[in-house]
């Protein structure tokens, strides 16, 4: 496993297990598995509706709890302070854990500074080890970097072979943030794998198409975290260990970034933002609540 060392210190693995869209009834099978595969770093969220399953497969484990790293996230309909701070306690609750390791905003919407606050005050309380941001867009980073207490330690957003984040990369190094790509294989789209680029690199290597992406991300500094069902896949996407891209190979994987290729989540489609706030943000936030 290889690690990264987070700006307060906290040390996260770089290679993940993510249980977005896990049913509820297979998460504990998934994540026990995952354990014993040898993944260390279990992500879900509020949004998940599977933390339940997380912590009931940490803690029957038989591993010791100081060497899972577990992220949550706080839901949409929590972002603003009294129901983030509400909702930590929440997910504690669910997964039967005494503390989280870490805690993101899941997205950059809604009273998000006051939901920061409660992530704040949730970590000088010990309930949280960590705390950061997801689908932080640089300027929105660069923001909450300046106005905490406590800088978020990670941003966790879209990251992939079409879609590489180089701008994004550059500015959480600078600020001292750690990147962490959720859907490092793209949803499975645009053929990826498939894709005759990767597939010469992972002749070169002896290594499949998604080794070869989750290496790369890896090598440039990205943490990881794929998400599947399948206990082979498991195995498959932990054994990226035992080599490293050279540049030629790294070269070849820069040209594979594609303007064209749309956002998974798209952030700037009106219609896509406004279903979110009034299903979620504004029934939230309530009506005495609203930031303008």
């Amino acid at each position: 496993m290889e690690f990264v060392t987070l700006n307060n210190g906290v040390t996260m693995p770089m290679l993940g297990f993510g249980v977005f869209q896990t049913p509820v009834d297979d998460t504990e099978r998934c994540v026990r598995e995952a354990l014993e595969v040898g993944y260390r770093l279990i992500d879900t969220a509020q949004a998940y509706m599977n933390e339940e399953g997380v912590g009931a497969a940490v803690r029957g484990s038989g591993i010791d709890r100081s060497e899972i790293f577990v992220t949550s996230k706080i839901h949409l309909i929590n972002l603003n302070y009294e129901r983030a701070k509400r909702s930590i306690d929440e997910s504690l609750e669910k997964m039967g854990l005494e503390y989280i390791d870490l805690m993101l905003l899941h997205q950059a919407m809604g009273d998000y500074p006051g939901a920061y606050r409660a992530l704040e005050e949730a970590y000088e309380e010990g309930k949280l080890r960590a705390i950061g941001v997801s689908n932080f867009y640089p300027e929105r980073l660069v923001d909450v970097c300046m106005l905490s207490k406590v800088a978020p330690a990670v941003n966790q957003i879209e990251t992939h072979p079409f879609r590489q984040q180089e701008e994004a990369h550059a500015v959480m190094r600078d600020l001292g943030v750690a990147h962490e790509a959720w859907s490092p294989f793209a949803e499975a789209q645009n053929g990826i794998f498939s894709n005759p680029t990767l597939k010469s690199i992972g002749d070169k290597h002896g290594k499949t198409v998604g080794q070869v992406v989750l290496r790369a991300l890896l090598d440039k500094g990205v943490a990881v975290i794929p998400k599947t069902t399948h206990r082979e896949r498991m195995v498959e996407n932990f054994d990226v260990f035992d080599f490293h891209l050279d540049s030629d190979d790294m070269a070849a994987f820069a040209g594979l970034e594609d303007p064209d290729f749309p956002r998974i989540f798209d952030h700037l489609n009106v219609e896509t933002v406004s279903n979110l706030y009034a299903n979620y943000i504004k029934p939230g936030l309530g009506e005495t609540q609203y930031l303008y």
